[in-house]
Formats: C-alpha cells, structure tokens, sequence
C-alpha cells in the first residue's frame, strides 16, 4: 500500500475515508524539524547553512513512516497547500532521506487539495507534482529571516534594557502599529463643537428630524458651531423663521455583497461578531477543514472554483428563488497588498447543507461554519437595492437650511442572508421619511443644540488590527494569529474589552528599535521584503541574495549597539519620550522638576518587573514616583512605589497595587520589617476613594467595639475571608456591610451575637417557613420554606424545589403534594448490603464507620459564617507587594 502522509490525525482519518484500504494514510504531526533554539542554527560565515534538528516527539512519527515504507515504498505527500504545507514535505523528505527510508529508487510525489472531500482528493491523487523548491526557498528564507532577528536582535534587548523579552521581524512591526496608535490618542485634545436639530411635522401630521446645514447662506462647516453661543444663536435663527420644503431628491442606489472569505477577512469578521480572537478563529477553522466541511483556511485568494460557484447559484435558486440570483456569477480579485500563490476563497465544501444540516457539536466551529456558509452563499446573489431619499428645507430668506436623509430597501438580495459587521458605528440614517412635496409648508415643533467633542482614534481590536497589517502588507495572513498571540504573552500588549493596549514593556521595546533599529520596524521595509519573499516564491529570485543583502546590514547594526550602557539607553528613551512624558507645562516651568522635592528632576525608570515609571533623581531621599505615560494619565493612578495618602503617628501610609489587587499599607519595608503592616481593600471599595481616615482604619482591624457587659471579654470588629464580622470570644456573626464594621456599637453587637447565641452554638437559627400548607397523608407538615436558590416545599427530609412560573404563596396542598411524590421518585432504591467476603474486611469496615460519622458530625457543626482563628486575631488577608 503507498504511503500517504498528512499532518494531522484528523485530516488522516478523514482522507483515510476517501482512499480505502488500498493506501496507508499517517500523520507527520506538524513541522518534522526545527531550527534549534540556540546561536549558530543558522551559520552566516558558511553562506547561512541552515541546521536542522528532528523534535523528540516527531522521532517517533518519523519512524512509523519510515517502517511503513519498508511494506511499500512509495510515498505520497499530501501536507497542506501553502509555504507551511510544502515545507513539511521538504523536511519529511530530508529526515527520512537521513534515516536511508527514502533510497535514490524510491518514489517520492506530491498531491496537493484546497479541500478533503471525495472527489478534490481523488483528483489530487490523479495529479501528482514534485515538491515545488521555490515554495521551499521562501520558506527558506523567511525561517532565516526570522531566526536572525529573533536570535541577534533579542540578546541585544535582554542586555540594554531590563525587562525585555524578544523582538522578532514581524512581532516588532505589530507591536510598533499598536505603540503608534497610544501615541495618537494621547496626543489627541479633543476639540468642542455643536449641531442643532429641528423636529419637524409636515401638514400631514408625520414628525421627522432634520439638521441644520447652512446659516446665513453659508454652508456650516463641522467646527462653525463652536461653543454653545453660537449653537443658541443658530436655534434662535431657525426658531424665528418659517420653515418650507426646499427640494425633494430620491436615488436609486444598490449594496454589493462582500467577497468570500480569505484568511484575513475571516479573522476579521470573527472578531466582529463573535468576539473570537484569531487564534480561536484558525482553531475552529482548522478543526471544519480537517473534517472536509470547509477549503482550505490559510489562504490570500478570494476567487471561488467555477463548479463551487455554480453549486452556489443553485443552492440560492433553491433557497431564495430566481429574484435573488445574478443573471451572471460574481467575480472577485485580491485586493490586497502581496497576494501569495492563488488559492481558493475560504467556502463551504457543500453549499448544499448550511449548520442546521451539519453534525457540528462545537459551539465555536458552528458559529464559523454558519458564518463561512452564509458569507459564501451572500457573495453570489443580488444587489440589494435601495432609495435614498434628501429633503432639502429653508427659509423664504435663504438664512438657514435643514437637511433630512433616510433609505428603505426596496428590495433586500444578498441582505436576506447575510451582512457584514462593521468595525466602528456610523451615522447613517437608515429609516424611512415621510412623503413631502416642494414647496409644503412645515411646523417646528421643537428646536435643540447637542454639544459634541471630536474623539481619538479607537484602539485595535484583534479585527482592525489584521486588517491594517493587512493594508500595510506587514506579515501574512497565516501568521496573524501567533503574531497577536506572542505580543500579549511576552506582555508587551494587554486585551482589555476585545481592544489591544500596549503595556509599558511593548512601548519601552518600541522605542528602543525605533531608535537603535529605526530601518528594522519600518512599515515599508517589512512590506517590501515580503515582496522579495514573494519573488523567491515565485522563482524570480535567489533566497541567499536576499539573506545577504538583508545580514549585510542588519549585522551593521548590531555592532553599532555592542558599546551601549544601560544607562545611556535609558537616557536616550528619555529624551526621544520627553514631549510624551514630560510635555511643556502652561506656566513656563521645568516639565521634569519633582513635585514633591521641588530640586529633584524626573527621569523614565525600568522596574525589576519589566515595566517602567517615573521617579525622582533624590531618590532614595524622595521617592517621588507616577506611572509611565502622560502626567495627566497619572491621576489617581498608583505607582511602583504606591500613592502616599498621608501620614499617621509618623508612619507614611501609602496606596499599593499588588499581585491580589491594591491594599493600603503602613510604613515602609526594611531588613528589620520586611512585611509592614497591610490590609487588602475590600471589594466594594474604589481605590480612588481610599483616603488617609480610610485607610488607617483599615490598618487597625479589628476594632475594638467594647467590653461585654456579661462577662468583660472584648467584642471586635473585622473583615474576614467570608466578609465583615464581629467576634465575642469564640462566638462570631457576620455583618451586612463592610461600613458596619467602623460604627457598629455595643447595643447593636450584643443583639447580634444573643441572635447567633439563641439559633445554636456553631449554626445559623432556623428559617421560617413562608406558608404552611397542613399534613401529609403519611403524616407530616407540609411546608413552604426560603431557600438558597429559591423556595422549595419541604416535608419530612424530602425537599422539591417549586418551579419558577408557581408563585410559592400560591402554592396549594395538592400541587405541593405532587412536588413531593416527583421529587421522591427519583430518589435511587437502597442497595441491599452486601455479606462480608472474610472477616477482616467486616472488622476494618466497622472500625471506619465510626470516623466516617465522627467527620460527618464535625462538619455539621461547622459555622460558615466564622472566620479562620488566625484571620480574626491578625488584620485582614495580607498581600504582598509585586517587587
């Protein structure tokens, strides 16, 4: 039987299904070789030799290809249709050639198909090629390309700047679009400006909305409008003057459906409207393609396979009728920059079954295959067309004009199925306007101003991220996923609220490269040496030309570094930082003049965590410090060292952030102290609330409420790790809020702990029940009791939880009696105990009874309300500094 290799066990198993028996389908399990993580894997002195090294865990899939082999020598490589694909082709052939599995006799053949279904793997099989070697050659020298500047290039980040992780030839370009995107919306000011709407009745008694467009004759600019002087001058002209429709223009216009989907795209949409992340996305993605549901995933193509098109019209005609179909099929080309080897758009392999008919058990992979399915489908079908309407309204003196626009569908084509998300919201009205004539006459029934104020530019999401690497041709779409992967796990970029924001590391590294590697994070740079890997790919240019040309100088460069010091470095990012951190101040003063010390000056400082902040230069002396970035995005922000509150008795208290959140602490540490004294903040309080009062007050719990006036013992007020109690003795209760355990006093706190006393030592007192409904047939009241997750009926020891749509004061006798027979139904029957098989093990389950009871009984006991001893003597949960 031939050989036949794939990379995963899934896609194995599903070409396993179409070949038969008369083949022996493996899996490669991914890349076979690797370059090893160390110096010299690629050698620039002997004309980058490339060394190779087999995974320990890919040994193991090399020898059972290999053993195959030895049955039937015949191998056929069927690895993925891209750069990827056919450079684990290339590394399989080479490792088993190393292993003398592969002999200069033996067949070796290369079958390549965008989807696995019967018939493209069928023919794929009828249609072998060789490993194509200028596919292999880009491949080549993109894996060079990036070991060279992940190997030479992090060492040099490790040792001039603390805190630094890796930079890498694409990664470092993501990053520095992220950094570039803060820097514009910290330079933003956002700029006032108002508008002034009319609603408006027309004789017919329909009200509409129109805004002002033209104020004494001119037409109105965004910024003319500027403050709200000018926007009550402008109420008042409209208000004083009556109003008539000027002009009444309807277009016809049409929506295009959106091409089908490539890599890019899907990513992009994705996150749209499900919120995936790429890496989820190429997930799910690849999971339907290894099922054969869907093409090929990794892909820059848009166009569709003439019989997958006619597919499609037919499954419209079928699902739509011959209104929604094109009297020709669509045609799509790339737009985008670089298009790699022309592939097949991202489509359902069967446009015949949507979802609902496919046996999809992931709720992400249904969500994926519905998305492709229905976007596939939307590409080829009618224009939507539309009517938008402009109504155009004045005054007899041409002062003021007001404008008024909507659209209805007229009819909804490829709407009907499908419509693309949009990145950002936008104005367009999208509703219908009422029927007016020129020259009709209109009543205002109200006249408003609305302030506004311009916006920066929005963060990245993971979608318009891909879509501007997109645009800049920086990467390729197969890479985007582990890109924005590695940015957030090396730290250098946080996601917060599905929008990307650079950490202090990521700017730091930035401005670092920008600065000492400016050539290296340039966007065109990047682009255009895609555009040479492209050529290489292509066959129209040498790999090792490009090599050279790139290390000659790249290797410039990092020379340049190798006499640099810390801290010069750290002085040059102060200065190429300064406008940033330290921008000129209203009144003329030194914008890098402590405010604390008043004679220190304010430098960028890198924390042992790998972040930065500003401090001050008398430090140890001052300790001045606020966070990197702007001085106005430190307000209230805490620093490395905390924010100081105060100080009491002498001791400065100060505001921290830590590993468990902030906490609020007293003094500072020392060799003699390391741990001063520390208090979590509660849950319910803001750290920009916290002031000094608060804070010392946190610092002394538990506080002393009094004597008892039975027995002298010390009540006390603290927080514990199940919330605020108060505790007398051995005896605790709990508190409704945390403000209860600063001004709780002697009155309250006895009646509470006599309440916990009289339910029992150690329990809670009994609930009452809500209603009593009378007596069992078998005996028993029958009760309506409250419950942790809502009312139930309770009888004896069986309780029947009350459906939701059954109020529980309502509940009769009979209704509660069938509850209870349900609910004691599906009790299981009692086992009959099994005879011992010896009398030893009689005697040793005999002797664990009794420890089994004994837990049992201790556990019962146990109050859920009182805290650990250790946490009720001592303050509240200590946590400890991040440094």
């Amino acid at each position: 039987m031939p050989v036949v290799v794939v990379e995963s066990p899934a896609k194995a198993k599903t070409i396993n299904k179409y070949l038969g028996s008369d083949y022996q389908v493996l899996a490669s399990y991914g890349h076979v070789r690797d370059l090893p993580p160390k110096d010299g894997s690629v050698d620039t002195d002997e004309d980058f030799a490339m060394t190779w090294e087999v995974d320990a865990d890919s040994k193991k899939h090399i020898k059972a290809i290999a053993d195959a082999l030895k049955t039937d020598p015949n191998l056929i490589l069927a690895t993925d249709p891209d750069r990827e694909g056919e450079a684990i082709s290339w590394h399989l052939v080479e490792a088993l050639t190393d292993r003398k599995a592969i002999k200069k006799d033996t067949p070796v053949s290369r079958v390549v198909f965008n989807a696995i279904t019967k018939s493209a793997v069928t023919e794929a099989m009828q249609n072998p090629r060789q490993v194509d070697a200028p596919l292999v050659e880009a491949y080549l020298a993109r894996r060079a390309l990036d070991y060279l500047v992940g190997f030479k290039l992090s060492p040099v980040l490790w040792r001039k700047l603390p805190g630094a992780k890796s930079a890498g030839r694409v990664q470092s370009v993501c990053l520095r679009v992220i950094v570039d995107r803060e820097v514009e919306i910290e330079a933003f000011r956002a700029q006032e400006y108002w508008t002034v709407a009319a609603e408006i009745e027309t004789p017919r008694g329909q009200i509409f909305t129109a805004r002002l467009v033209t104020l004494g004759g001119k037409k109105l600019d965004k910024f003319d409008l500027g403050n709200q002087v000018a926007a009550e001058m402008a109420v008042q002209a409209v208000t004083s003057r009556a109003l008539s429709v000027q002009g009444v223009e309807a277009k016809p216009a049409q929506r295009h459906p959106s091409a089908p989907f490539m890599t890019s795209t899907l990513q992009q949409e994705a996150s749209r409207k499900f919120g995936m992340g790429a890496k989820a996305t190429m997930s799910a993605a690849q999971r339907l393609y290894e099922a054969g549901l869907i093409t090929y995933m990794r892909t820059d193509g848009i166009d569709m396979a003439p019989e997958a098109v006619m597919a499609a019209r037919d499954a419209i005609r079928d699902k739509f009728g011959a209104d929604y179909l094109p009297a020709s099929p669509r045609m799509y080309k790339n737009k985008a920059k670089n298009a790699q080897e022309a592939h097949e758009c991202i489509r359902p392999t069967d446009m015949t079954r949507g979802v609902e008919q496919q046996k999809i058990v992931d709720a992400d992979q249904r969500k994926l295959y519905d998305l492709i399915y229905k976007r596939t489908i939307a590409s080829q079908m009618a224009a939507a067309r539309l009517e938008r309407t402009t109504v155009d309204i004045g005054a007899a003196d041409g002062q003021v004009g007001l404008r008024a626009t909507g659209q209805v569908v007229l009819f909804d084509g490829f709407l009907a199925i499908y419509e693309e998300g949009r990145d950002d919201s936008t104005d367009e009205d999208e509703g219908r306007l009422p029927q007016m004539m020129q020259g009709e006459a209109l009543k205002k029934l109200a006249v408003t101003p609305d302030q506004h104020f311009t916006q920066p530019p929005p963060r990245y999401t993971e979608a318009t991220l891909v879509k501007r690497m997109e645009e800049l041709g920086i990467g390729r779409p197969s890479t985007y996923a582990s890109i924005v992967t590695t940015i957030q796990d090396r730290g250098y970029v946080q996601k917060d609220k599905n929008r990307l924001i650079p950490q202090d590391k990521g700017r730091l590294v930035t401005a670092f490269l920008e600065n000492y590697f400016p050539r290296y994070v340039e966007y065109d740079f990047t682009a255009g040496l895609e555009d040479q890997l492209d050529k290489v790919s292509a066959g129209d240019a040498d790999y090792k030309d490009v090599l050279r040309q790139f290390w000659r100088d790249f290797s410039a460069a990092l020379n340049e570094t190798s006499e640099l010091r810390i801290t010069d470095v750290l002085e040059k990012l102060n200065e190429v930082l300064s406008p940033i951190m330290f921008p000129p101040k209203p009144d003329g003063s030194d914008p890098r003049a402590c405010p604390n010390c008043g004679n220190g000056h304010l430098s960028m400082r890198t924390a042992r965590s790998g972040g930065a902040f500003i401090g001050c230069s008398n430090y140890p002396e001052c300790r001045f410090t606020r966070p990197f970035g702007p001085p106005e995005l430190a307000e209230g922000a805490i620093g490395p060292d905390g924010r100081l509150l105060g100080h009491d008795e002498g001791d400065p208290i100060t505001l921290r952030d830590g590993r468990f959140g902030p906490y609020v602490q007293r003094g500072e540490a020392t060799e003699e102290v390391p741990k001063p004294p520390r208090a979590s903040l509660p849950k319910t309080w803001s750290p920009d609330e916290v002031t000094l009062e608060r804070a010392v007050s946190l610092l002394n719990l538990p506080r002393p409420v009094g004597p008892h006036p039975e027995d002298g013992v010390l009540i006390e007020a603290g927080l514990g790790r199940f919330g605020p109690f108060i505790k007398h003795g051995s005896t605790y209760a709990n508190l409704k809020s945390i403000d209860e355990v600063f001004e709780i006093g002697m009155n309250h706190a006895v009646e509470l702990l006599a309440q916990k006393l009289a339910g029992g030592r150690g329990r809670t007192a009994a609930a009452k029940p809500l209603k009593e409904l009378g007596d069992h047939p078998d005996g028993g009241a029958i009760t309506v009791m409250p419950g942790r997750y809502g009312p139930y009926v309770k009888w004896e020891k069986v309780n029947a939880t009350i459906p939701k749509d059954i109020e529980p004061e309502a509940l009769t006798i009979e209704q509660a009696l069938e509850l209870i027979t349900a609910k004691a139904g599906k009790k299981p029957a009692k086992k009959p105990a099994k005879k011992a098989a010896t009398t030893k093990a009689a005697t040793t389950k005999a002797k664990a009874a009794p420890k089994a009871k004994t837990t049992k009984a201790k556990a019962a006991s146990a109050d859920p309300a009182k805290p650990k001893r250790k946490t009720a003597k001592a303050a509240p949960d200590v946590v400890e500094d991040e440094a």
